[in-house]
């Protein structure tokens, strides 16, 4: 009975009846589908180093119309919240 020892958690060594063995897989590990083929998911660095990975998964992107369509939903929103705040939008225009 230690005051400052810490309690170890029991171990056992259960496998389910029912799994079949794909390789090095275990039945417990959580793992998304796609977690193999994308380059963020994974050992984190700083911030710098997500944002290099988060650009090149985007530019890699086989997906082009959905990359479109997310830019003009964020032109949308900007032109939107510009409204809201009673930006002039004349400065952009020719003097006539």
């Amino acid at each position: 009975m230690g005051i400052f020892k810490t309690r170890q958690n029991k171990k056992f060594t259960y496998t389910p009846r029912h799994f079949k063995s794909e390789g090095d897989g275990s039945p417990f590990e959580i793992k998304h589908k796609f977690d193999d083929y994308r380059k963020t998911v994974g050992p984190t660095g700083g911030i710098k180093t997500k944002f290099k990975n988060a650009f090149g998964e985007l530019k890699e992107s086989p997906d082009r119309a959905a990359n479109r369509r997310i830019k003009i939903i964020v032109a949308i929103l900007i032109l939107i919240f510009l409204f809201i705040i009673d930006f002039d939008l004349s400065i952009f225009l020719p003097n006539s």
